[in-house]
């Protein structure tokens, strides 16, 4: 069986190919937690869900603990890998700023989905010094990729100058805070595309202003 540091290891490495039953069980556990809550979940809830028995859940994470770490390690990769190939595919620095918010707004349930553990999980975060490692290299990842479209756009002279790891932080409380909002609103499905759209022209007229 895998130890505990192993496990949290070999997940360190964003993109890690884990092994397929593994793979399975992260996303049982994620849906699980959508669904009922960090607080609720349970190894038998993601067992049921994986339909698998409870028994093989300790062999590969051994505790609950780890099965969270490691969940919220893969989904936050995801994440970051979705706004990476968004913006390295984009020709111009606003033309990423476009894309990178079409790459974070991906749908309404998977969006509701990601905030709602996401949430969850900073509460967490906030006791627990392993919890808080992952958050804070996520948030490193996200802020590392705005600074580079942001450094982007200040070398083609159409984002306002001046230091783009604060740029970056502001834009990640844009995104952040109007997530907050979107997930709050009693048709959040319909929406959606609205606050995508607001979230373009906010971080564009942050980023542009007075350039």
């Amino acid at each position: 069986m895998a130890t505990s540091d192993t496990l949290i290891r070999s997940s360190d490495r964003e993109g890690e190919a884990l092994a397929p039953k593994q793979a399975r069980l992260i996303r049982s556990a994620y849906k699980v937690m959508g669904e009922k809550g960090l607080r609720h979940l349970s190894l038998q809830d993601v067992a049921d869900e994986a339909g698998v028995s409870k028994a093989i859940l300790p062999y590969y994470f051994e505790s609950k603990e780890n099965l969270i770490l490691l969940t919220m390690r893969w989904v936050l990769a995801r994440v970051a890998g979705r706004i990476r190939e968004a913006t390295a595919e984009a020709p111009s620095a606003e033309e990423k700023v476009s894309a990178m918010i079409d790459a974070i707004f991906v749908s309404p349930e998977s969006n509701r989905r990601f905030y709602l553990v996401f949430f969850d999980f900073l509460g967490y975060a906030a006791r627990n010094d392993r919890f808080a490692d992952v958050g804070a290299t996520f948030h490193e990842i996200c802020n590392g990729l705005y600074a580079e479209v942001i450094n982007l756009g200040q070398e083609e002279g159409v984002f306002l100058g001046g230091d783009s790891r604060e740029g970056a932080t502001v834009v990640r409380a844009l995104v952040d805070g109007l997530f907050t909002q979107w997930i709050q609103e009693k048709d959040w499905e319909k929406t959606h595309a609205e606050y995508r759209e607001i979230c373009k022209r906010s971080v564009l007229t942050y980023l542009t202003a007075g350039a």
